[in-house]
C-alpha cells in the first residue's frame, strides 16, 4: 500500500484510539472517585506517555554502544520539549477553532491548583535534571542523589494528586462508555478493558505512523536526522495532542491541559531519573538548548496562570515560536 495512504490510516487509528481512550479514562476517574485534575494529570498523562517512554528505555537498555545512550538521552529530552511547545501550540489552535462553542471563548479555564502545581513541578525538577547533566563524571554520586530526589518527588506528586477532593459536577456531560453504551454504571473491568484497547490502538497507530513516515522521508529525500529529531517525536506525542483537542472541543479544560502538563511532570522526573541511573548523563550543547526552550515555554504559561488564574489561547500559541526556534537550531546544526 502507498506509504502516504498508510500515513493517513495511522493518523486515523491514533485519533480513534484517542477518542476511545478519553471516554474510558473519564469513566475510570469516575469509578475510582478521582478529581478531574488527577484524571488528566495522572491517568491520561501516564497512559498516553507510554509510546514515547518506551523509546528511551529500549534505546538505553537494549542498544549497544554509546549510540544507544545518545538516542535514549535525546528521546528523554525531546518529550518535554514537544509537550511544552508543540502540544501547547496545538491546544491553543484548538481553543481558537472551537471558541464559538466555548462559554469562555479563547480562555482556558482549568483547575488552577492542579495546573500550577504541574507546571511548577516541571520547571523545578526538569531544571534539576538539566543541571545534573552539566556535572563532571567525578560528581557521579551527586547525580545519583538528584535522580533519587526526582523519583521521590514524583511519588509525592502522585500522592497529592490522587488524594485531591473530587469535583462534584465533573460528570454532568459524561457520555456513555463505548464498551457499555446500555449500562448506566459499567463494571470497572469493562472500563479497564476499554482503556487498554484504546492504548493498544494508540501504540499500533504510532508505530505505523513512524514506519510510514520513514518510508515517505526516504521516498522524498528527507534527511534521516530530520526524521530522528523531528518527525518521530511528533508521532509519539500525537496521543496527548489528540486527547487535548477532543477535551478542548467539549470544554473540559482541566482534562485537556492536565493531559499535557501531567505528561510533562512524568517526562521530567521518572524518565530523566532513569537516564541518569543508566547512562553517564553528560548533556551536549544541543541537548541543553532544547531543554532551555522547554523550560522557557513552560515558564511563560506558568507565569500567566499564576497572574490571571487562567491561560489564554495566545499564550499557548507562543509554544509554536519556541518549537520553530528548535527547528531552526536543528537546520543550522546547533542541535545534532
Amino acid at each position: 500500500m502507498n506509504s502516504v495512504a498508510l500515513l493517513v490510516i495511522s493518523l486515523g487509528i491514533i485519533l480513534a484510539g484517542a477518542e476511545v481512550f478519553v471516554n474510558g479514562i473519564e469513566w475510570l476517574g469516575k469509578k475510582l472517585n478521582l478529581s478531574e485534575g488527577a484524571v488528566g494529570s495522572v491517568l491520561a498523562a501516564v497512559g498516553t506517555a507510554l509510546p514515547e517512554t518506551l523509546v528511551p528505555i529500549i534505546a538505553i537498555v537494549f542498544a549497544h554502544g554509546p549510540e544507544g545512550h545518545d538516542i535514549g538521552i535525546g528521546a528523554i529530552l525531546g518529550a518535554p520539549l514537544m509537550l511544552s511547545t508543540l502540544a501547547m501550540f496545538v491546544t491553543g489552535m484548538a481553543v481558537l477553532i472551537f471558541r464559538r462553542r466555548r462559554s469562555h471563548g479563547t480562555k482556558v479555564i482549568a483547575d488552577y491548583s492542579s495546573m500550577s502545581r504541574d507546571l511548577g513541578f516541571f520547571i523545578i525538577v526538569f531544571a534539576a535534571a538539566i543541571i545534573t547533566g552539566t556535572m563532571p563524571p567525578e560528581m557521579r554520586n551527586w547525580q545519583i542523589t538528584i535522580a533519587c530526589f526526582m523519583v521521590f518527588s514524583y511519588l509525592w506528586y502522585l500522592y497529592i494528586m490522587l488524594n485531591e477532593e473530587r469535583d462534584i459536577n465533573s460528570d454532568h456531560n459524561l457520555p456513555a462508555l463505548y464498551f457499555g453504551r446500555k449500562q448506566e454504571s459499567p463494571a470497572l473491568l469493562l472500563i479497564i478493558c476499554q482503556v487498554l484497547f484504546a492504548l493498544f490502538l494508540i501504540i499500533v497507530g504510532a508505530d505505523l505512523f513512524v514506519s510510514s513516515t520513514k518510508e515517505v522521508a526516504l521516498a522524498y529525500g528527507i534527511p534521516v536526522f530530520v526524521l530522528a529529531l523531528i518527525i518521530t517525536p511528533i508521532a509519539t506525542e500525537l496521543p496527548e495532542k489528540f486527547n487535548s483537542v477532543i477535551w478542548i472541543s467539549r470544554e473540559k479544560d482541566t482534562l485537556a491541559l492536565g493531559n499535557i502538563t501531567g505528561a510533562m511532570v512524568f517526562q521530567s522526573s521518572l524518565i530523566p531519573a532513569l537516564g541518569i541511573f543508566l547512562t553517564d548523563w553528560q548533556l551536549t550543547v544541543g541537548a541543553m538548548v532544547s531543554a532551555i526552550l522547554a523550560l522557557i515555554s513552560a515558564s511563560i504559561i506558568y507565569l500567566e496562570l499564576r497572574r490571571k488564574k487562567h491561560v489564554s489561547a495566545a499564550t499557548l500559541l507562543l509554544g509554536g515560536i519556541f518549537y520553530g526556534i528548535f527547528l531552526l537550531a536543528v537546520i543550522d546544526g546547533i542541535i545534532r
